[in-house]
Order: C-alpha cells, then sequence, then structure tokens
C-alpha cells in the first residue's frame, strides 16, 4: 500500500488539464473500513494538501458524526476522489472530476484494502462510476435508493455548502439517510 500510495501522489497522468499543476491528494491504509469517494479536491484543498479540509468536509463529518480524529485515522476511514488533483473552476462551482484517475488508481486501491465494510459514494460521479447501470437517472433518486446499495455502498449528495438548496428541497435525506449512515459508521468504526 505504501507504495501504490507513494506511486499515486507522484502520478502526473492529466498534467497538462491542471490550472495549477498535479498535487494528488489521497488517504487510504490497508486496514481502512470505510472508502469515501468524493470528487476532487478543491482550491484550499489543493493548497493544504489535507483531504476534505473545507467546508464541504466539515459538513461531511457532522453527517458522519465523527470527529476529526477519526476522520483522518486512515486504519479505519480511506478517503479516495473521483479526481485526485484540483481540476479548476467552472462556470457554476470547481470542473469535474479529471477522468483519468479512477480507472489508473481506484481498482489498485480497493485491492489492497480488504478489510472494507461500507463505500460511500458521494456525488454523481462517484455514484455513476461505482453503481453503473443501476444508478438511478438522478442524484436525487439515487441517493433516495439508499437501502437498494446497502451493504456495499451508500450514495450521498455532495456535502457542500452550494447544496444547502437540494438540503431544504429534500429534508427525507437528513430524516431518513443521516441516521443510517451514522450507524452505520458507528458500528463499523467501533
Amino acid at each position: 500500500m505504501k507504495d501504490l500510495l507513494h506511486n499515486v501522489r507522484q502520478c502526473t497522468i492529466c498534467k497538462d488539464y491542471l490550472p495549477l499543476g498535479p498535487r494528488p491528494i489521497v488517504s487510504a491504509h490497508a486496514d481502512s473500513k470505510i472508502i469515501i469517494i468524493g470528487q476532487a479536491p478543491g482550491l484550499k484543498v489543493h493548497k493544504t494538501g489535507i483531504p476534505w479540509d473545507d467546508p464541504s468536509g466539515k459538513q461531511l463529518r457532522k453527517w458522519l458524526n465523527i470527529t476529526d480524529e477519526v476522520f483522518y485515522n486512515e486504519s479505519k476511514i480511506a478517503l479516495v476522489p473521483m479526481g485526485f488533483c484540483y481540476p479548476g473552476k467552472g462556470k457554476s462551482g470547481d470542473l469535474p472530476p479529471r477522468p483519468e484517475c479512477a480507472p489508473q488508481w481506484h481498482r489498485q486501491l480497493l485491492d489492497k484494502m480488504p478489510n472494507v465494510e461500507l463505500i460511500i459514494l458521494i456525488g454523481m460521479y462517484a455514484q455513476k462510476y461505482y453503481l453503473k447501470d443501476k444508478a438511478k437517472r438522478t442524484l436525487t433518486e439515487t441517493v433516495a435508493e439508499y437501502k437498494t446499495y446497502l451493504p456495499t455502498y451508500l450514495p450521498l449528495p455532495h456535502p457542500s455548502p452550494r447544496n444547502r438548496f437540494w438540503l431544504s428541497k429534500n429534508p427525507w435525506f437528513e430524516k431518513e439517510v443521516i441516521p443510517v449512515l451514522q450507524r452505520k459508521v458507528s458500528i463499523i468504526i467501533e
């Protein structure tokens, strides 16, 4: 695992498409029990090199009901984005994750984590990649059908502050899905 993480962090496969250059950000351990697969690092995370070190990460830890200490304990939780580097700014937020990363690295990483009990899929990119034709037409439909994907996967919307409107429009998510998420995470990491 150590050699693989070193190789991932040295990756330059899409360097010509990254406005700030490559800085692959990933956190994993052979003993990880939960994998959180997000989109791609934002600008703040690119600068600090710490996954989910932004308001989205703060909200995600609140949803999971865990401390920073638990969240960043690689032997408990692996943090693997769909795109490992900051993709740049788009019209309404960051650009999509680079498509080269997941096919190049994900299978290798997952193969080195035999103790994984849950893969949390955050956002449409992760859900479409992992759920394939089992993903529903929209993110909302996929998240609403979360029980269909358990016990292996649990799809979530992105915890970005930009999703305030989605959360207010879908109050069932915090009432129904978050308690299930918190229970599963608590049981697995205890």
